[in-house]
């Protein structure tokens, strides 16, 4: 069965719609990418019911382990970045678009450095190649991972777990995920990135929530505040008010004092 894009849908939307599981679309439609969808577009529908049945109740489907193709998204293409901090604010409309991003390389370059001032160089070595990794396997750009990353802990991957009634441990500050094991360090590294960027048990990924609400932005603050108000990204929802705006900035290659 097949089905066509219309103007607003996300995979997230067209699942719920269908009684089917994002992950279920995903897996019927593996070189779709969720937050470039054309009006017009045909994608195939899987049997409702079909596969495994991984709708949790509550709205949002657990985590799936791959979902790419393989291939590191975002590895090429962009700019060099550079230029100063810059307010964006409203809807995800407002804020740049993917293609301005600045390339993977720059920001790599620019964004290690700092994760360079709480992690040795093999950790940061690790955390490029998970990064990389999870990418392939999830189909979520590799900038975005990067900037998430740098977003929640500076790339500290000792950094300590906060608990505002979510415990949220490890480099992306993931929800109920794996935290820093010295004893394992490019295992839990790796899972670090894929708790963050594919979700756990407990709680939704940047996989899950980019197909959820069609672009990375909304997906960052429904990332940080697990609610979104899609008119005006910078309202916190009970958390971090700029945390879309810096991410938007660091994407952009931006630097300002204290980034």
């Amino acid at each position: 069965m097949s089905y066509t894009i219309k103007s607003g849908d996300t995979l997230w939307q067209i699942a719920k719609d269908h009684g089917i599981s994002v992950g279920d679309l995903e897996r019927a439609n593996p070189g779709v990418n969720p937050t470039t969808l054309q009006i017009g577009q045909v994608i195939r529908l899987p049997r409702a019911g079909g596969g495994n049945n991984d709708n949790n109740g509550g709205g949002s489907p657990p985590p799936q382990p791959s979902g790419g193709n393989g291939k590191i998204v975002g590895a090429t293409g962009g700019s060099n970045g550079g230029g100063g901090f810059v307010n964006y604010s409203g809807p995800a409309s407002n804020f740049p678009n993917p293609n301005e991003w600045a390339s993977y390389t720059a920001l790599w370059a620019q964004n290690s450095k700092l994760m360079l001032y709480n992690s040795s160089p093999q950790e940061v070595d690790f955390i490029h190649q998970a990064i990389e990794t999870v990418s392939a396997s999830s189909g979520v750009d590799v900038r975005a991972i990067l900037c998430i990353i740098v977003q929640e802990s500076g790339g500290n991957v000792r950094v300590g777990t906060t608990n505002n009634g979510v415990t949220n441990p490890g480099i992306m500050q993931s929800h109920n995920g794996v935290s820093f094991n010295p004893a394992d360090p490019k295992g839990s590294i790796l899972q670090m990135v894929r708790d963050g960027t594919e979700g756990t048990r407990d709680g939704d990924g940047l996989k899950q929530l980019v197909a959820r609400y069609g672009n990375y932005y909304e997906a960052f603050r429904g990332y940080n505040s697990g609610s979104v108000n899609r008119a005006d990204l910078n309202d916190p929802v009970g958390a971090t008010g700029n945390y879309v705006q810096k991410a938007a900035n660091r994407l952009m290659g931006h630097e300002w004092p204290g980034m």
